[in-house]
């Protein structure tokens, strides 16, 4: 009788704070019934701001990359008209270049007059002083052909077209710097976010196996307590059947 006595006393606290531990720490799952704890709340709500963070940057790489593509546009507007004026400063140079010849000719043609009145000139110191005389005369009142002065207006034109042309060379350069460094910050927004959207993934997925591996071993220890419970239950079954033999 005095081993029956202990076993009811150790066995009966065990059987009935078990259950009540379980209810309390632990909550059942939907999809299998086992009883599962409230961990996997506070990583999903972690793996949530994540989400939410990320779609905040992506949103903001968007933005950027919106921006840029318009200022490429810009650029290539720019470039557009520069090379139009390039195009117009380079033929009115040509035309400048090809009209002082024309300006050569006409100041040959006091040349071709002067002669007349030398000539009469002449004509009358010969009587004078001689033929050899008279010639010499003659070749130095003939003014060369190379004397003629040039047009003012020619030179500062030029000089204006060139002045024009290298303002539109340093602008195009600028442009072109831009639109190269534009496009390379873009390559850099987007390695970067490629590469911060692989390692959240990676994260998220590691998170994921971590608490796989907790459920999996929390179900296991829900499985070993309802075996135990049984042979709990089963040895109370027993001893009440032995105390119901031995009752008078």
């Amino acid at each position: 009788m005095s081993t029956t006595t202990t076993l009811i006393a150790t066995a009966a606290p065990g059987l009935y704070a078990s259950p009540h531990h379980l209810s309390t720490t632990a909550s059942s799952c939907p999809a299998c019934g086992t009883n599962v704890p409230s961990l996997s709340e506070s990583s999903e709500n972690a793996a949530q701001r994540r989400i939410v963070e990320l779609e905040n940057q992506v949103r903001m790489l968007t933005e950027k990359a919106s921006t840029a593509v318009d200022k490429l546009a810009d650029y290539e507007d720019e470039l557009r008209h520069l090379r139009a004026l390039q195009v117009k400063a380079a033929e009115a140079s040509s035309v400048l270049n090809s009209s002082p010849a024309t300006p050569s000719g006409d100041g040959n043609r006091p040349h071709t007059a002067n002669p007349a009145g030398s000539a009469a000139r002449s004509s009358r110191i010969t009587s004078l002083l001689g033929r050899r005389k008279s010639s010499s005369s003659i070749a130095a009142g003939i003014p060369p052909a190379g004397t003629v002065p040039p047009l003012p207006g020619v030179p500062s034109q030029e000089a204006e077209l060139r002045n024009a042309l290298d303002k539109e060379r340093s602008l195009r350069q600028e442009a072109e710097g831009k639109v190269s460094a534009m496009s390379s910050e873009i390559e850099e927004l987007s390695v970067t976010l490629f590469q911060q959207a692989n390692e959240m993934v990676a994260e998220e997925r590691k998170a994921r196996a971590k608490l796989e591996e907790r459920v999996e071993m929390l179900e296991k220890r829900d499985k070993d307590k309802r075996r135990r419970l049984e042979r709990l239950e089963t040895a109370v079954q027993r001893i009440e059947r032995v105390r119901g033999l031995l009752a008078p």
